[in-house]
């Protein structure tokens, strides 16, 4: 998946997990995994160790349960986005590309994503957490996927691409573009790799010729 609506960090009146989690999801895109400590996540939250041990095991337990977090709070902001819409699927293709460049613009570790961030440090340490961040960037891509499939049948239904692998591609797109922002220091090439993608949609999803009304009986 990629970047996330703003988050702020939970009001003192949330539950201490909840603190915690969100502070994690943070703490991390802007340190990273590794160099995240429990007492950094622990002063995020506003709360003791004693409080993070008692939901967490430990920091990898931590690190799992964020990546689902993650998909949770992100997937909620997806599914409530405006591009769902409209009718024509290829719009709503289009419409969430849009959505991914307006979520470009701000600091780097608010527009970041904490899936790519922490499975490119772990993904051979700490199986676990790999799988977690898979699991969570593969369900997203399957939302997108269904749009995809959608347009295809609508617009390109000879065309040889498999909307689930287009889907993946997009993430792909998306994680390296994550990726040559941080090595830039500014978010700029990553609008321009999403300007890139919107391009290939709009080059294999052709918008079929609107269809004839209906005659009258």
């Amino acid at each position: 998946m990629t970047s996330a609506p703003r988050l702020s960090s939970a009001p003192s009146t949330a539950p201490a997990r909840t603190r915690l989690l969100d502070a994690a999801l943070q703490v991390i895109r802007t340190k990273g995994y590794t160099a995240t400590t429990v007492d950094d996540i622990c002063a995020a939250a506003g709360v003791t160790k004693g409080s993070f041990f008692h939901h967490f095991k430990g920091k990898e337990d931590l690190g799992i349960t964020a990546a689902h977090h993650w998909g949770e709070v992100t997937g909620a902001m997806f599914a409530a986005a405006d591009y769902h819409a409209p009718a024509d699927p290829r719009e709503r293709v289009l419409g969430y590309l849009a959505l991914r460049t307006a979520l470009l613009e701000g600091e780097l570790p608010d527009v970041t994503c904490l899936l790519g961030t922490m499975v490119q440090e772990t993904y051979a340490t700490h199986p676990a957490i790999r799988d977690a961040c898979q699991a969570v960037i593969h369900a997203h891509a399957d939302t997108v996927a269904e749009d995809l499939a959608a347009a295809k049948a609508r617009h390109a239904p000879q065309a040889g691409w498999d909307p689930q692998e287009v889907s993946l591609y997009f993430q792909a797109v998306l994680q390296g573009a994550f990726v040559l922002a941080k090595a830039e220091g500014s978010a700029g090439v990553a609008r321009r790799c999403v300007a890139h993608l919107r391009a290939y949609v709009e080059t294999v999803l052709l918008p079929t010729a609107a269809a004839p009304p209906a005659s009258a009986d």
